[in-house]
């Protein structure tokens, strides 16, 4: 079990409501059974409700229940990257457009999210933008400690100064497709090309196997918050190739690029098309072009200066998808209501 190592519920008012769910978790519908929080939140007298997610019976029961009672908000981030057409798609989509009937303003995250709302029937009008974040100031860090310590760490791990680092760090499974990185690597024939791996999973094992020999890719275990910052310093250009289902933002790419990193985004990560500007701050690709991307990797072994102006410009765009952002949206419905 993981525990994480920043405190999650400082800062503001909170309760816990009791679940009485036979079965309690996030993996299914009956998973969230709260038979008192309609009264909680009545009772706290709320002047809006903002809901994460309908696919729990407490959520959508309340969806339904403060439907024309107060402003009803929605935030989620599913996209439509991954739908197969045929007769179950159209009947999610009836279904989702009756969810979503309940609903008042939806909050998006970014441009695949913003699609996913209109195609379900809800109106311009009714969708506010507040982005995808993380912290970005926690990750760009003050002065040059995590820079220093990632240094080091390289050292530590015999990676040569004139080494490029493709990073990985993530679940090692296979939405997130780890054995890309491999790809590229027999495809760029340049031994200033390092790969790290940061992070655990069910393809551990066989992921090992196949880099077994191979003397420029480094494992690293799961790393918990504090580190990350450094673990994006690890890398020069990080890399998230995910292939879906499933993968409908990718925040990996926002700390990497807090952390002052050329991002490199598979496009069926929803995030990609709002975080990548192509060839400014990283780049989009498409599922198993490893042409594309090692043209790209080799560019960069060649032009370091290259490198630093990309991670700036990652820095720098990042800052468009921040917690202000997020909340703007709530305080201007806040101030209306």
């Amino acid at each position: 079990m993981i525990t994480w190592d920043i405190p999650l519920l400082e800062g503001y008012e909170h309760v816990f409501v009791k679940n009485v769910s036979a079965d309690p978790g996030v993996h299914h519908f009956k998973g969230i059974v709260n038979p008192g929080l309609i009264s909680e939140i009545e009772s706290w007298g709320a002047d809006l409700l903002l809901v994460i997610g309908w696919s729990f019976h407490s959520h959508l029961r309340c969806l339904r229940h403060f439907h024309k009672k107060i402003p009803v908000l929605f935030r989620g981030d599913s996209t439509l990257l991954d739908e197969v057409p045929g007769v179950k798609m159209w009947l999610r989509r009836i279904f989702l457009t009756w969810v979503y009937r309940h609903v008042d303003h939806a909050l998006y995250v970014g441009t695949n999210n913003k699609a996913y709302f209109r195609k379900h029937g809800m109106k311009e009008k009714q969708l506010l933008l507040a982005p995808h974040a993380i912290d970005n100031t926690r990750f760009a860090g003050v002065g040059n400690e995590y820079d220093e310590a990632a240094i080091v760490w390289r050292k530590e791990l015999n990676i040569p100064d004139d080494a490029l680092v493709l990073l990985f760090a993530g679940k090692l499974e296979r939405k997130k497709n780890p054995f890309f990185l491999l790809d590229i690597a027999a495809k760029v024939n340049d031994e200033r090309l390092w790969i790290i791996f940061v992070g655990n999973g069910e393809w551990e094992t066989s992921l090992k196997e196949a880099a077994n020999g191979l003397q420029r890719v480094v494992f690293i275990d799961f790393q918990n918050q504090q580190k990350m910052p450094v673990v994006y310093r690890l890398g020069d250009v990080f890399i998230l190739p995910s292939v879906g289902p499933g993968e409908t933002w990718g925040l990996a790419g926002n700390e990497a690029m807090a952390s002052h990193s050329p991002v490199m985004m598979s496009g069926k990560c929803g995030g990609a098309v709002d975080l990548i500007i192509e060839g400014k701050n990283g780049m989009v690709f498409e599922q198993g072009d490893v042409e594309k991307c090692s043209l790209f990797i080799s560019s960069l072994i060649n032009d370091r200066k290259l490198v630093r102006q990309m991670g700036k410009m990652s820095a720098n765009h990042v800052e468009n998808f921040s917690f202000t952002k997020i909340i703007h949206p709530l305080i201007q419905l806040s101030a209306k209501n």
